[in-house]
């Protein structure tokens, strides 16, 4: 693997750009909204400078993101403080092998199977003794 491949950078601001995409926001839009500057989240994108807790919180709010996500991105938390709910749309959002159009399926068909088993009783397993 390569080693931009491995940089916390590289992979936070991979995360916050799919973020922005699958938000259908540009980065003027995302600059407006966070109140930090078109250029620097641009170079925050392509791992070029390590943001600030401020920057991560402004970034996480105008994605509608939790800023814990983010910060586990960033390498700020470690993966076991956050909730195991988090996880699986988590590495769909960051899955570079799909496209945009993917992902959101992904996630919607996730989500509707997640919300349909918390309404259900969980189905009994053939291979379970009863």
């Amino acid at each position: 693997m390569a080693a931009e491949e491995t940089d916390p950078r590289r992979i936070l601001g991979g995360f916050i750009r799919t973020q922005r995409q699958m938000a259908n926001l540009s980065l003027r839009q995302l600059s407006a909204l966070t109140a930090v500057s078109n250029p620097y989240l641009s170079q925050v994108e392509r791992g070029l400078h390590e943001p600030s807790v401020r920057v991560l919180k402004s970034i996480a709010a105008a994605l509608n993101v939790s800023a814990e996500t983010l910060f586990e991105q960033a390498g700020l938390i470690s993966g076991s403080e956050q909730p195991a709910d988090d996880a699986t749309e988590c590495a769909i959002r960051i899955d570079l092998r799909l496209t945009e159009a993917q992902r959101r399926a992904l996630l919607s068909v996730y989500r509707t199977y997640v919300e349909t088993n918390i309404n259900e009783e969980p189905e009994l397993n053939v291979n379970e003794e009863r």
